[in-house]
């Protein structure tokens, strides 16, 4: 409880601070508060204790007997004016914003809402006049937690950029329907960091898994009308406690610190196996949503202060109805201890931010240098992890790919478009139209190459020649995310499927840039026409892999997109908590040329250190060809001139990556099979070797003598590719790359 002791100094930072007698200090940030109470629950009893110390915009108090596990949480009293943005009312008990566990996982309640609300949680009046009801026993509650945890000499991996390959994954999608994970752990994070997880992901060659949300969260109210959940995640409700939901049962009941516990052994564990783990963190928006929201946590202790107000109404580049306010040095402080306390506490290696260019927003708009930016970027234990900004928002002038500064990598929006256009969006409309002018390789190039048109925008014109400010590891290449269709609907529909979200078809995007081969939706292969257009579709996806993971920067796959997992056509899954979400293991077997496929690929990568340079590739020198330089050629081994780049007839690019060992790449959108002359550049000892063919189910893995180039009257190399296709050739002494194969 609050113990009075007039001459203490105000506690350097908000939230409960105590040692292990359970003695400290409680503060919370609330400047237009009237008066904060400390409300502390044993079993069904709450007492409340007045902070009878204000400092500033502090509010706090000496503090004893918060042993861990004790439950608290904040009732405010103060002005009640929704129109101004101002919403205390003592009956909702709040959420501390830095509290390390909570005491439950909650569906949302009537009684969180701090104005009346009926059964479908709508206001019961437009006068919105506060709730009479206390929220107490039904809320969710803040737990005091111990901070100790045998972490077993834990060592994180640190991969460099050049070497990370990203796996893109929900905790409980990756193993609810993982059959070598026990019964109990699927779906959970001790299934995550289970042997059958991390056999897989290394198997494949991912160094780091970046995980959707695991912050606790709450649903947001037209979802609990529709009787569905916010299955992502993105909906945050405290930004230090992990989301109880996500953990064992056993741990569940066992209360937050057990909770916590199973999150760092997951972290443990996957660092054991030399994975990475970076945590993808909701700072744009919380689950009080706008102006028609629940009382949770900071809305009620001050909404003027946390979120973004213009003259009493929120302010929504997020798209859920508000913004937190990233020029508030609090909503900074906020954001700065629960970035530390999970690098600290935690052990994770890294952040991916969900909508950061609305955590870099000011009075004038975007600045690449803000001071939240600049906070993170310079923070001592922050900076050397891997930052990842999602760079955009839905507000005006919100799409800044290529806009953030170092130390910061991006999705790169850029590149999932141009390798869709180029494998699908194209072929989809010379399909339709009939016309082969539609098309091009210019785009595809500039992706393949590490997108530097984008990444380099914001050099200062002064540097040293060939000098960047950033490295081609700042693009994060994608071709599916958590939003959107997956790989193997990419290939299978032309349209959305939403039915299941309950809007009509009115959420998700239309821009898919997808194709469905000829066919809508699953095919029958036991037809001719079923089983061809099947087939076109798994050579689609092997060679938009092969594209993905032989580009210059950091790749990113969609957990599931190697087992060519569906969603049956639904591009907005975020509410589906169901078998449309998760990853269907059993496709394994059938799916096997897909996983080989990438496989090789990032063994590929491995072995040819080019695949993966810091620098931007720059034009080769014939005379002198180095690592990090990149030669393009066209369908008869010829350079490319200006005009060729513009010429939208064009549908067959090579890729030549040297090295000690070349790796020349084929790329063929072209619609039939076509010949392809391979470039007369000077080869290094050894013969000319097909290492990967798309084409092929197997995924034309090793060496086939039948698909080696074959030598022209002319001295030059041809080689048959076949439609819409990818062959990788490695030049000089390949000796011992299939053993070395994971």
């Amino acid at each position: 409880m609050p113990e009075h002791v007039p001459s203490a100094s105000a506690p350097v930072s908000p939230g409960l601070h105590v040692g292990q007698d359970g003695s400290g200090t409680f503060a919370v940030v609330a400047p237009r508060a009237q008066a904060v109470d400390l409300c502390i629950r044993r079993g069904r009893t709450e007492t409340r204790h007045r902070l009878r110390r204000v400092d500033g915009p502090l509010h706090w108090d000496r503090v004893t007997g918060m042993t861990p596990g004790t439950e608290y949480g904040i009732r405010v009293y103060g002005r009640w004016d929704p129109e101004a943005g101002h919403f205390a009312n003592p009956e909702m008990l709040l959420l501390d914003p830095y509290a390390r566990g909570v005491s439950h996982a909650s569906p949302l309640l009537t009684s969180m809402f701090p104005y009346e609300v009926d059964s479908m949680l709508e206001p019961v009046s437009a006068e919105l006049a506060p709730s009479p009801f206390d929220s107490g026993p039904t809320a969710v509650w803040s737990v005091h937690l111990d901070g100790s945890f045998d972490w077993q000499e834990d060592r994180a991996p640190r991969t460099p950029w050049e070497d990370t390959v990203l796996y893109e994954a929900h905790v409980k999608g990756l193993t609810a329907l993982h059959p070598r994970v026990p019964s109990a752990q699927r779906g959970t994070y001790a299934g995550l960091g289970h042997r059958a997880v991390t056999d897989h992901l290394r198997s494949l060659g991912v160094t780091a898994i970046e995980l959707m949300p695991i912050h606790a969260a709450m649903d947001e109210p037209h979802l609990t009308r529709l009787g569905l959940t916010n299955y992502w995640g993105y909906s945050t409700l405290s930004f230090l406690a992990p989301n109880p939901a996500l953990a064992t049962a056993a741990a569940q009941r066992a209360g937050a610190q057990a909770v916590l516990d199973e999150v760092r052994t997951m972290v443990r564990s996957l660092h054991a196996a030399g994975i990475e783990v970076i945590l993808d963190v909701v700072y744009n928006h919380t689950a009080e949503g706008g102006a028609l929201g629940p009382s949770l946590s900071l809305r009620g202790l001050d909404a003027a202060e946390y979120y973004w107000l213009s003259e009493g109404s929120f302010l929504d580049v997020t798209g859920t109805g508000g913004t937190l306010d990233p020029r508030s040095v609090h909503v900074m402080d906020l954001i700065l201890a629960s970035l530390r306390y999970w690098a600290q506490e935690v052990h994770v290696d890294g952040f991916r931010f969900d909508l950061a260019t609305a955590l870099a927003r000011d009075d004038g708009g975007f600045r690449a240098d803000h001071p939240l930016l600049r906070a993170i970027s310079t923070d001592p234990v922050l900076r050397g992890l891997k930052l990842i900004a999602e760079p955009w928002d839905v507000g005006s002038y919100g799409w800044r790919t290529g806009g953030f500064l170092p130390p910061f990598a991006e999705w790169n929006d850029a590149f999932r478009d141009g390798v869709r256009g180029y494998w699908l969006a194209q072929p989809r409309e010379r399909e339709r139209s009939g016309d082969p002018a539609i098309g091009g390789v210019r785009d595809l190039a500039t992706r393949l190459a590490g997108s530097s048109d984008l990444f380099t925008r914001q050099d200062p014109s002064d540097l040293p020649a060939g000098r960047t400010l950033r490295s081609a590891w700042a693009s994060v290449n994608y071709l599916t995310a958590h939003d959107g269709f997956t790989l193997a609907d990419l290939t299978s529909y032309d349209d959305k499927h939403n039915e299941a979200n309950g809007e009509d078809g009115r959420d998700g995007t239309e821009a898919n840039r997808s194709w469905n081969h000829g066919h809508e939706g699953p095919v029958d292969p036991g037809t001719a026409d079923g089983a061809r257009i099947a087939a076109q579709r798994r050579r689609t996806r092997r060679s938009m892999l092969a594209t993905l993971l032989l580009a210059s920067g950091t790749p990113m796959i969609t957990a599931g997109d190697e087992l060519s997992r569906t969603q049956q056509g639904n591009n907005n899954a975020y509410c589906q908590d169901n078998e449309i979400s998760w990853v269907d293991w059993s496709l394994a077997e059938s799916e096997e040329s897909c996983i080989a496929t990438v496989r090789t690929l990032l063994a590929l990568r491995r072995e040819h250190p080019q695949l993966r340079t810091r620098a931007f590739p720059r034009p080769a020198d014939p005379a002198d060809l180095r690592e990090d330089q990149v030669a393009w050629f066209g369908r008869e081994g010829e350079e490319l001139s200006h005009e060729d780049w513009f010429d939208p007839r064009r549908h067959v690019l090579q890729m030549l990556r040297p090295g000690p060992e070349h790796v020349l790449v084929v790329i063929s959108g072209a619609d039939r099979d076509l010949e392809v002359t391979l470039p007369a550049q000077p080869w290094p000892t050894g013969t000319p070797r097909i290492v990967l063919d798309t084409s092929r189910e197997d995924g034309g893995t090793g060496s086939d003598p039948m698909s080696r180039p074959v030598r022209g009257k002319d001295g030059r190399q041809r080689l048959q590719v076949p439609a819409r296709s990818v062959v990788v050739i490695v030049i000089g002494d390949t000796s011992g790359v299939e053993e070395r194969l994971p």
